[in-house]
């Protein structure tokens, strides 16, 4: 099954709101462009993805996601996160009709196209499914197959509104990147455990503090979280080189 995938991102002034106290309002709409663009680009390296939508009316944006590849909708509703993903699948089957749709957080730096792979084949077996985010109450993935109507249903306790809805949970172990959303600083240190991929890479040390949440993890965790950057000069520490291109 060729997947399409839909992928909100609101305007970068207003994305990660929550992220400012750790990351300060100059680098908060930076990372939160690193995190689509790691998203987007692992997410089109996934053998069962045909094409990705990004929902957003953020011009910077959609031309750096354009040129990875995706497919550039305008958010017509502008009425909330669930409006632009029913109206990104709605677009994607106005030219694919009966495609099987899946809409994907734009906030999953460290996601691999293996374990994207895995959810997704699970998600097949299901006319609608979803994946609960790391914290278990939220939602990260969901999916909706030819015929079924994707029924978005996100925000604050979305895994307990779309199991009520009938959405299969899924349940395939051993996808954290896939799981690992971002939404606050302790949020940002798990999905650099993880390794994320360049973009974000680039971005993180320059995050106020940064020499200290990378003191917080372990050698082998600053190896995958970064490929060859240096940290600030008063770390007194430089991340040895690791090869780790997006979706690796």
């Amino acid at each position: 099954m060729s997947w399409s995938l839909v992928v909100p991102l609101k305007p970068l002034v207003r994305a990660k709101s929550r992220l400012s106290e750790a990351a300060g309002e100059e680098f908060r709409p930076k990372l939160a462009l690193a995190f689509a663009l790691d998203t987007v680009a692992a997410a089109l390296a996934c053998a069962d993805v045909g094409d990705v939508a990004v929902v957003t009316d953020d011009p910077v944006a959609g031309e750096h996601l354009a040129a990875l590849g995706a497919r550039i909708v305008p958010d017509a509703p502008a009425n909330g996160l669930n409006a632009a993903l029913a109206h990104g699948a709605a677009v994607v089957r106005a030219r694919r009709p009966g495609a099987a749709v899946a809409a994907l957080n734009a906030d999953l730096p460290a996601l691999r196209p293996a374990e994207l792979t895995r959810v997704l084949h699970s998600a097949a077996l299901f006319p609608r499914a979803f994946l609960a985010d790391a914290a278990d109450i939220g939602t990260t993935l969901l999916s909706a197959t030819s015929g079924t109507e994707l029924e978005p249903a996100f925000g604050g306790p979305s895994r307990a509104r779309h199991r009520s809805s009938g959405a299969h949970e899924i349940s395939v172990p051993d996808v954290p990147s896939v799981r690992r959303d971002v939404d606050t600083g302790e949020d940002l240190r798990a999905a650099l455990a993880l390794g994320v991929g360049p973009h974000t890479a680039r971005q993180a040390p320059r995050v106020p503090g940064w020499a200290e949440w990378a003191g917080a993890l372990s050698p082998a965790g600053r190896s995958i979280a970064l490929g060859a950057v240096e940290l600030p000069a008063a770390s007194g520490r430089t991340v040895p080189p690791q090869v780790r291109a997006s979706g690796a």
